[in-house]
């Protein structure tokens, strides 16, 4: 399968996210969207409600996408097994999705990783080796590793089958609430913020739909200000999943067609936001999955009088910030 987007290929269709769903029953955790009565009342909202993909599969919405993708390859196709790179979450849905398939997975990950995804891929059975801090540092390593093995790469985000995977997050949410009314979604390459745009629009089309990056990790709002993707020159937050240097092609086409933009937050309102859901909902979320709380929270956006899905990314919180959080 091509792991990278062609200039001008088409929009994830509804049709493709469909039969994505339909891949994933019976692999993937359809996800509570629970109610927020605490949110609606801080912010003004008709009503907010989470939708939970930290007690997903490998602790992320990820595994939607990797299963996605690994689903459609073929015997022949992964007879030396599947690689990837990651930050962490993408890594334990490819080694997920590995294990479930009875193939070898390797996952590149930065240096930085924090240890409880890098045991997290472990556990599943990947082998994990280590790059560099940014993403294109794993990539190149990951490529390598690929030619000298003959395995299957499995994309992190940029492309249309790990797309139409992260958008079941969204059509469930639809399917759930026909209310729904304004979808905030976090951005790291976008694949969940592309996949949560092709649902939403087509099936509610009058929606508000919004991304969330850290303001150290802003690649989708780079890319929206200059009209195409750009590469950062580094990325900081604690945040760790949301911070690609240069968010994917076919995401920025999604986001720039079809979203209402992406907004900035600070690293103390996720930090926050982050105790904020443990001690209201009493949910281990990482930073990266409350970024979206902290929208709301700061004020980043408006939602006086709406019906809000606050998409919560991923749990794989390392243990050792809870303390600080209790």
């Amino acid at each position: 399968m091509r792991t990278t987007p062609l200039p001008d290929e088409p929009l994830v269709s509804l049709d493709e996210i469909r039969e994505a769903a339909a891949r994933l029953e019976g692999v993937v955790v359809r996800t509570p969207l629970v109610p927020s009565p605490a949110l609606t009342e801080e912010t003004g909202a008709a009503e907010v409600r989470l939708k939970c993909e930290n007690v997903q599969r490998a602790g992320a919405f990820k595994a939607r996408g990797g299963n996605n993708y690994v689903g459609q390859l073929t015997d022949d196709e992964v007879r030396n097994g599947i690689i990837t790179y990651s930050s962490g979450n993408h890594a334990q849905a490819v080694a997920l999705a590995a294990q479930l398939r009875g193939i070898p997975a390797v996952v590149v990950m930065p240096t930085t990783a924090p240890k409880v995804k890098v045991e997290g891929a472990r556990a599943l059975g990947a082998e994990v080796l280590f790059e560099g801090t940014t993403s294109l540092e794993r990539k190149a390593r990951a490529e390598a590793i690929q030619a000298e093995r003959g395995m299957a790469m499995i994309p992190p985000f940029d492309h249309r089958a790990i797309i139409a995977g992260q958008a079941t997050v969204a059509l469930e949410i639809v399917e759930e609430w026909p209310e729904v009314d304004t979808v905030i979604a976090p951005v790291g390459g976008g694949g969940l913020f592309a996949g949560t745009c092709a649902t939403v629009r087509r099936l509610r089309p009058e929606a508000t739909i919004l991304g969330v990056e850290p303001v150290g990790g802003a690649s989708m709002k780079s890319a929206l200000d200059a009209g195409e993707p750009v590469t950062l020159e580094s990325t900081a937050s604690i945040a760790d999943g949301l911070l690609p240097v240069r968010a994917g092609s076919l995401p920025f086409r999604h986001a720039r067609e079809l979203s209402d933009g992406v907004v900035l937050v600070e690293d103390p309102a996720i930090h926050d936001a982050t105790r904020f859901l443990l001690h209201e909902h009493h949910l281990v979320v990482e930073f990266s999955g409350a970024a979206t709380t902290a929208a709301l929270r700061s004020g980043a956006v408006e939602v006086t009088g709406r019906h809000v899905a606050v998409i919560i990314s991923g749990g794989n919180l390392d243990p050792s910030f809870l303390p600080e959080l209790a």
